[in-house]
């Protein structure tokens, strides 16, 4: 038969308060930078060298994605301007 016990309470239910009734807006914006100078200590932040390597793999990406444009521009050109010459 299935198990009929109630789910576990987690930890953030325990935590919540269900006052129904608003804090003030300092209060609030007091607790939401504490909550993101928490979360940012968490982050796991890149080092000089990954920091470089990335930007060079971005770099890179970027001057190929700028050829591979401009010689579809290029060939674009060629096959409009090839109409243009025939129709006129």
């Amino acid at each position: 038969m299935a198990n009929n016990e109630k789910p576990a309470v987690s930890s953030t239910d325990a935590v919540k308060k269900e006052t129904g009734k608003k804090a003030s807006f300092p209060k609030r914006v007091a607790k939401w930078f504490r909550e993101m100078v928490s979360e940012l200590k968490k982050v796991i932040w890149p080092t000089p060298k990954q920091t470089a390597g990335f930007t060079a793999v971005a770099l890179v990406v970027m001057v190929v994605a700028s050829v591979f444009i401009w010689g579809f521009d290029q060939i674009a050109q060629f096959i409009v301007s090839t109409i243009i010459s025939l129709a006129g």
